[in-house]
């Protein structure tokens, strides 16, 4: 969900990219069946009197196609980190009426827990939001004459093999991730936007490096050492996890309001201005927590101390490298928006189509890996499906 517009800037590029990816059987038919529903659909009403257009409902088959892998992601997490009993409040998790097992892995989320006391309670929190999200929508889209979104038949990856985890196929791969965290730096800017085309430093670049696991792979990884410490590595694995939560939140905050630019009926937008609400307060917390994450070395995998006003792509230092990459500096810096004769702004960044719309997500989400196959190196066919509803949701136009 980061801004990769530019990689799809035409149909001839988006062809060769889906042509290079490993499409699966039926795909095709599957994406065709995900396509807004029948016409009927939008000659219904909202509570502004204006049609529910077909643009209205290729944004809302998007998000809710969206919003199934984000909650099948989550759910991963959470089955291994996940509260199982934190406060008096219960952890009721569930999906289609069926109970989550949570917090699988003790050790795991001991190096969770250096991020913040509170992360168990949050992964839950987080996975029971994402599951409303998905299935409020396909509920919407239904109660308007439309297809409500169903990926299942990709759910072909293999989860962690930790004891107790349903070994059940999955849609999204959290053991290969190429994460980009240059979203740290992109909000600490007070001159640059990407929407007007502007590119970021990572805040952790070994994390846009090669392929790392975000969760324990198998029980190997949860060995504790004689002393009862968890490994180096299993708490950079924690760590990764820790910067992929705010990566994945802060995509769904420029998405909503990229996508909600372009509906026609109020109510509709009212459902996407209020579950991008919802998001940003996601990415808010992830961001603060990705902060705290311990100063180590795994292999390649180095997590720099940020707040030693070094800069850790180049080394170079300074105040305006404290700006950039200082921890608690997680409030949006104002920065040019529209136009810089206006002056600086604190705000959503992007919103632009191009830069955080439908496609750009689905760019993001390959390029950081979610859907890498390990039996073939190759992504699964979602990736077909989902491309073609991006590029719908992104075409829709606001009738006035």
């Amino acid at each position: 969900m980061k801004e990769k517009g530019s990689v799809f800037s035409g149909a001839k590029n988006r062809r060769s990219f889906l042509k290079n990816s490993m499409v699966a059987a039926g795909a095709a038919t599957m994406g065709a069946a995900l396509l807004p529903g029948t016409s009927a659909a939008f000659g219904k009403e909202g509570d502004d009197h204006s049609p529910i257009t077909k643009g209205d409902i290729a944004i809302l088959t998007f998000l809710s196609a969206l919003e199934q892998v984000e909650a099948d992601l989550w759910i991963q997490y959470a089955e291994l980190g996940g509260a199982t009993n934190q406060g008096l409040s219960p952890i009721d998790l569930q999906q289609n009426g069926k109970k989550i097992v949570t917090g699988l892995a003790p050790a795991y989320i001991t190096g969770l827990m250096v991020l913040d006391g509170d992360m168990p309670q949050y992964i839950a929190d987080n996975t029971d939001d994402e599951i409303s999200h998905h299935a409020f929508l396909n509920n919407y889209l239904q109660s308007k004459g439309a297809k409500p979104v169903d990926l299942n038949q990709f759910a072909i990856l293999p989860p962690s093999q930790v004891t107790g985890i349903p070994q059940k196929g999955r849609l999204t791969n959290l053991k290969q991730l190429t994460i980009d965290t240059s979203w740290w730096t992109r909000y600490r800017s007070e001159t640059t936007n990407p929407d007007l085309g502007a590119t970021f430093e990572n805040a952790v670049p070994d994390l846009a490096k090669g392929q790392h696991p975000a969760i324990p792979l198998n029980d190997g990884d949860l060995v504790l050492d004689n002393s009862g410490n968890i490994s180096n590595h299993l708490q950079a694995i924690a760590n990764t996890a820790g910067f992929h939560f705010a990566f994945i939140e802060q995509g769904g905050s420029s998405l909503y309001p990229a996508l909600a630019q372009k509906v026609t009926n109020l109510e509709v937008l009212r459902v996407l201005l209020s579950i991008g609400g919802s998001e940003i307060m996601h990415f808010q917390t992830w961001h603060d927590k990705a902060g705290n994450a311990a100063n180590i070395t795994d292999g390649d995998l180095t997590f720099p101390n940020l707040n030693l006003g070094v800069d850790p792509n180049n080394g170079s230092t300074g105040t305006n490298v404290a700006d950039e990459f200082q921890t608690n500096l997680i409030m949006p810096e104002p920065t040019v928006f529209l136009n810089p004769k206006l002056g600086p702004v604190a705000i959503i960044r992007p919103t632009s189509t191009q830069q955080g719309g439908a496609v750009a997500s689905v760019v993001s989400f390959v390029d950081d890996g979610l859907f890498l196959d390990p039996a073939t190196n190759k992504n699964t066919g979602i990736v077909d499906v989902l491309m073609r509803l991006a590029e719908e949701a992104d075409e829709a136009r606001r009738s006035l």
